[in-house]
Parts: structure tokens; sequence; C-alpha cells
């Protein structure tokens, strides 16, 4: 067997380090085996990533690797898993010979990695933001101290049995991507190539942004089930990185908001200057998306931070990477004449070439009309539809109007166009422009028959305000108990509208039941609900006819269920 084809053997017997006892294999990659084990040191169980021993046969890996594994060790984040420990460890192989294969020690996650619950099918779409917003919050924290993972991928984010999203594997990637070993494995390494960025599938220098590119792809896949690109091999899907545009994923699965298919479109940028600069600015928009909101795009912030470098060079390292792979075999020619990779960057650079130049002539001609045939789509947010139509008509440019409501923009007034704002086109292209409605309307809860304190909970979950409380006498309710509202349940009402409570303040109003006849008089009393006592003879009149009532022992309000005594004439001697 070659070094090539060396692997670990998951032997439970095995300790690492004189301390790291090695257990169930847990998952197997292309560089690596991970396993349960244990820290005999300290009695805690620990995650043992055994990386090919191949890999070690390179010292720059190995100075690499150590560099990059202190660096992560450093991280201390509850979205990130920790690593404790990392070194080599003496292995044999199938010759006999001694060999060094690296190890890391990380923590152990109680859960299952994304790529297993995206293999179950599409995820929610507000769990699959909720997931992409821990990712980010990692990489927001790593990008902070430095380090960009560059190896974003489901196989790398763990998902614990409570929900928590931890990423692992930071600057192992980069360990090997950057070292002579990788070059004997390419392959391996482009076994990622969906997750690629096209800065990395041209091999030019990645920073933070590469990242980004990679949690969208991850986002994408989570949402549709499949992941933006594919093709036979990894070197055709990272063509398709570099030059082709994704599907929205609403097309694919319709519970994707239109809002989460304009976040997908910035985090999918081919250019790395378009895209999110930020893990935070890409969160951000995820949770205006999350609430229903088209994401306005925002100014990007300076690009001198040490993650960024100056926009892509002209002439990137893609030409001497994939020689590399036709050197390997790998990628072989079948013509004479420059292969496709070549026409592709030649037209992206012509492109890139026509865009600046366009940039340029945008910026040095104030006018919304740059030339005789190109114009600028006018900004008209917030605007009245009339305004619009005349700034719209002005720039030589068709209107098509649509509506939506919005809980930011006054109705009647512009709160989007796409294209949007700024952007360079032809004369008579159409401009979308969505006009506000208004606030959206929801239906008023049925609240009655709750406490006053679920009601008003109930309520505010619903995005209303809760105004005055009324209070009531009311025979049967207990007191605090919900008996209508205003406006009245199933009402159409707008978010942040004021509803009213009337609520039963636990009292009933006892009438004056005197003159009334005893059977007439208790029947009335029963019928409130309160504790009637038998009728009690009056001594203090003279029997009448039909035996009206002549006084009763409580009168007005009173306690629900009270009792009340009444009496009606006697005569004095009986």
């Amino acid at each position: 067997m070659s070094t090539e084809e060396l692997a670990v053997s998951p032997d439970t017997r095995r300790v690492i380090a004189g301390r790291y006892q090695v257990g169930e294999l847990l998952g197997r990659g292309g560089m690596s085996d991970v396993h349960k084990g244990v820290d005999s040191r300290l009695g805690r169980t620990v995650a043992i990533k055994l990386l090919k021993p191949q890999l070690a046969t390179d010292p720059a890996f190995r100075t690499r690797f150590r560099q990059e594994a202190q660096a992560a060790a450093r991280m201390a984040h509850p979205t990130i898993v920790r690593v404790f420990d990392a070194g080599e460890d003496t292995v044999r192989d199938a010759n006999g010979n001694e060999v060094q294969a690296p190890f890391i020690i990380m923590e152990y996650v109680d859960g299952a990695p994304l790529d297993e619950l995206i293999a179950r099918g599409q995820i929610d779409p507000v769990h699959a933001m909720r997931i992409t917003e821990g990712i980010l919050t990692a990489l927001e924290y790593s990008h902070r101290a430095g380090v960009v993972h560059r190896d974003i991928k489901p196989a790398n984010v763990m998902i614990t049995r409570q929900g928590q999203v931890k990423v692992m594997d930071f600057g192992i990637a980069r360990a090997i991507t950057e070292t002579s070993a990788s070059l004997s494995h390419t392959t391996a390494i482009l076994g990622t190539a969906n997750y690629f960025s096209p800065e990395q599938a041209k091999g030019e220098q990645v920073d933070a942004r590469t990242d980004l590119y990679s949690t969208g792809v991850v986002l994408f896949e989570m949402l549709t089930g499949r992941p933006p690109f594919s093709g036979e091999t990894p070197v055709a899907v990272a063509y398709q990185h570099i030059s082709e545009i994704p599907v929205k994923p609403s097309s694919i699965n319709p519970r994707v908001s239109p809002a989460l298919d304009v976040v997908m479109r910035k985090a999918l940028q081919k250019d790395r200057f378009e895209r999110y600069q930020t893990a935070g600015e890409f969160r951000a928009d995820l949770e205006t998306a999350a609430q229903g909101k088209v994401p306005r795009a925002p100014k990007h912030p300076d690009h001198s931070d040490a993650l960024f470098g100056p926009p892509p060079a002209q002439v990137s390292k893609a030409e001497s990477t994939f020689r590399q792979l036709a050197d390997d075999g790998q990628l072989v020619r079948t013509q004479s004449r420059p292969p496709a990779l070549w026409i592709i960057t030649g037209i992206i650079l012509v492109m890139a070439l026509l865009a600046a130049l366009l940039v340029w002539v945008w910026e040095h001609n104030p006018s919304d009309v740059i030339n005789g045939s190109s114009v600028k789509v006018p900004s008209v947010e917030s605007d009245s539809l009339a305004q619009a139509q005349s700034a719209i008509k002005d720039a030589h440019l068709k209107i098509v109007v649509e509506y939506e409501s919005s809980a930011d923009v006054p109705k009647g007034a512009v709160t989007r166009t796409d294209p949007s704002a700024g952007f360079v086109t032809t004369r008579n292209t159409p401009v979308t422009v969505w006009v506000s409605t208004g606030s959206p309307t929801i239906n008023v809860p049925d609240v009655t028959s709750m406490t006053d304190k679920d009601a008003q909970a109930a309520l505010t979950q619903k995005g209303f305000k809760v105004g005055y409380v009324h209070e009531q006498d009311d025979q049967s309710k207990p007191a605090g108990t919900v008996l209508s509202t205003d406006p009245a349940a199933g009402t159409a009402a707008h978010k942040g509208d004021t509803i009213n409570l009337t609520e039963s303040n636990g009292l009933v109003q006892v009438p004056d039941v005197t003159t009334k006849s005893v059977q007439d008089a208790q029947a009335i009393l029963n019928g409130l609900g309160l504790d009637v006592q038998p009728p009690q003879g009056d001594k203090s009149c003279a029997v009448q006819a039909g035996t009206p009532v002549s006084k009763q022992s409580v009168v007005g309000d009173q306690p629900q269920g009270a009792s009340i005594t009444i009496y009606y004439c006697l005569g004095n001697g009986h």
C-alpha cells in the first residue's frame, strides 16, 4: 500500500500523546478521520481528528499546521468548536515504516453535522436562516481575530441536540491549501468545490468575503436541498462558480420569500466587492428578511480593513492552478486551441474592464442619462407614485407598478425599485416600482374568556398595542377575564394599532325587586347567579294581594354569587 493510500486504523486501544484514548469512528473525509475519544488526564470526552499521514511528509505543511492549530486554539466562542491540542503521532504504514500522523484534539459536540440534516431534505427557511446566523456569528468572531476559515461547508458545521450551531476546522484548510503537500492532493481538496468562491476557483488570494460566499452556498443548499452548481467533475463546478448565475432559491422551494431571494443574490455575487463585506452585514440582512422585509442596499465599508485585499488583479493564479491539474492528468486537453477556461477567463476580464469603464463614466456624469442609449435608474424611494412616474419617464425608462405592504414606508410612497437606483441600463427598459399599501393588516385575535395577562400577551405578540381597560359587571366571568375587545375579534387591523379591552370586575348589579311578587323576584335574582335564600315574612307590614316583596337584604354592586334574602308582608300577629 502506498503512502497515498494510508488510513489510520480505528483501533480503540490506541492512545495518542500518552493521554487521548481513541474511540469509535464518528466520520471520515477525504483528508481526515474523526473519532470520539477520552482525555484520560482531564476525564473529558473529546473529538480526535486524525489527518492523513502523507500530509506530514511535507515540512511546510507541518509548520503551517502548527501555526494554524495555535491560531484556532486561541478562539473561544460558543459558536466555534474549541481546539484543545494538536500535534503528530507516530504510526506504522503497511510496510512497517514509521510515519507521522497529524492529529487535532477538539471539543466533542453531541449532535449531527449539517450535511446529514440537508441529506434528509430541504430545511425550513426559518430554521435555515437561524443556522446561517449561527455560522455568521462564528465568522464574525474569527474574522475580527484575523482568521479566515476558507472551507465553510455543511460537513464543517455541527448542530447540537439543543439546536446550537458550532463551526469547526478553522485554519486547517489554509494549512492544507497553502503548502506544497496540497499539490499532490488536488482532487481531495476540490472535493469541496461545491462551496468554492469564485476567487478560490481562479486561484486568487482569499479573504473574509470568501467565507461569506461559501456561507451563501450553504444557505442555498439548506433552502433547496442541493448546491447552486453541480457537475461531473470538481473542475466543472469551479468553472460555474466563476461564470454561471445561480437560479433563485424560490424557483426550487416556493417557501423561500422574495426577501430571502434578494439576500441570496447578494451573498453569491461573483465580485467580492459586490457581495456582503462583513458577517455582521450579512446577518443583519437575514434578520430583515426574516421579518418579511426586503433588505436595502447599505453603503459598503472601507475596504482598507486588514482582512480585505485590493480588488482582484486582472491576471490571477487560475492559469497556474489549472495547468497543474493538466500536468497531473486530471484536466486533459483534447484540442490544440486554448481550453474553455482561458476563453471564460478572457470573457470575464473583458466584462470587468467594460464594467469599470461604465462605473467611471457614471461617476463622471451626474445626469441620469449616461449617453445616447444608456441611462441610470433614478432614486425614487419614499417618493409618491406620481413623482416616481415623472422621474422614470424623464430618465427614458418604462415603469411597471406593483404594490406591497410596508410597516416603514407610508401608504402611497415607493418602497423600492428593480433594478435599484443607480443601476445603468438602456433606454425603455422596464423598471418595476413597488408602492406601499401601508402596514400589513391582520385580524384581531379572539382573546375573550382569557385572563388580562394572557390577553395582553396574545395581542402584543401579534404586533398590537393594548389601550385602556374598561371594567364591567358580569354575573359569571371571574374578575380580570376579558369580555370583549374594541375593535372586535376578527376585525382587520394594522400592526401597531391600539386594542381596548372590556373585562369583568367580578361584581353583579343587584336590582331593586321590591313591589315585585316573590316568584318574579326569585326568578330575576336566580338569573343573576345570586345565592337566593328562602323568602322571609315581614311583620312590619300587612298582608297584601299578590304577595309582593317588601324589602331585600342587599342591592347594587355585589360579588358574584352573593347571598340575598327577600321579604314579603306577613302582617302583625302572624
